[in-house]
């Protein structure tokens, strides 16, 4: 049983650098600082938000078959859209590497890091922060990121709202498959009346 309170925090951190460019381990490490801050902030738990923001990425620099011979050793069945979509498969191979390999049993903080790139309907709080802590860590830097943090500081629904709408229109845009469980993020929002002001 995972215990929260004797996370091998020096263990992870060295695991994610060996595991990770230095560019991308640079990115962990700001998404882990943003994930804390949105946690204190909107009062997520602070030290899953650390830990999933520190091991979000932990699959990203495995190469596609490698990665692809994981997921279905792992026993997990793409979707069609999945298999559309190899930029999302490092989320999909990391939930099951920190549950399979780490032995880290918390649904929640699973969940952040297999949906991280999707996001899905019926999205935790804590799944929430570790998204938009992906997209406005202190390192990215592409156009709209500053008013994407404004958004994000103050509502948590609105930022996911905003990302959704910037995502769903740069892939229609670019000529890809929506994933499904981005198409029920988006829905569910605008079902419950969240507005971007």
């Amino acid at each position: 049983m995972w215990e929260p309170e004797k996370i091998p925090w020096e263990e992870y951190d060295a695991l994610v650098k060996k595991r990770l460019k230095p560019s991308r381990y640079e990115h962990s490490i700001c998404v882990m600082n943003r994930a804390v801050e949105l946690a204190e902030h909107y009062g997520a738990d602070v030290t899953r938000a650390k830990l999933a923001g520190l091991l979000h990425d932990i699959m990203k620099n495995v190469d596609r078959k490698n990665m692809l011979q994981f997921i279905e050793d792992s026993g997990i069945i793409l979707l069609y859209a999945d298999l559309c979509a190899p930029q999302l498969w490092h989320a999909i191979a990391g939930e099951a590497y920190i549950r399979l390999e780490l032995g880290i049993d918390d649904a929640d903080l699973l969940n952040s890091v297999r949906y991280h790139t999707t996001g899905r309907a019926g999205m935790s709080l804590l799944e929430k922060v570790v998204y938009l802590a992906d997209l406005t860590s202190a390192d990215r830097d592409y156009p709209d990121v500053k008013k994407t943090r404004k958004i994000v500081d103050k509502s948590l629904d609105q930022g996911m709202l905003y990302s959704m709408k910037y995502l769903i229109t740069d892939l229609v845009g670019e000529g890809k498959v929506l994933h499904p469980d981005t198409l029920a993020c988006y829905d569910e929002l605008v079902r419950r009346g969240v507005k971007v002001d």
